[in-house]
């Protein structure tokens, strides 16, 4: 009877340090520019904009402006992430 309360704690514990929680942080922010919108969504932002015409694109005609994104980090590309082996 003690055995089935411990493998259930058992089995809590490891589903929590096991699931992903990292599974929705990136380690970078890629994209460079946010639009904050005016108007009836006055004070919104959204920063998924690779280019500032893209950016500007988006809110044209329904208000608001383009800024440099404050968390913008590219991170490294696949090529500089690779260490590189020198075979003699």
């Amino acid at each position: 009877m003690r055995l089935i309360p411990f493998a259930a704690l058992a089995l809590g514990v490891s589903a929590f340090f096991a699931s992903p929680a990292s599974a929705y942080e990136k380690p970078y922010d890629p994209y460079p520019w946010c639009a904050v919108y005016s108007g009836d969504a006055g004070g919104a932002s959204n920063c998924g904009f690779t280019t500032w015409d893209q950016c500007m694109a988006t809110v044209s005609g329904i208000g608001g402006s383009c800024e440099p994104n404050q968390f913008y980090n590219p991170g490294r590309s696949v090529a500089h992430s690779r260490k590189r082996r020198h075979v003699d």
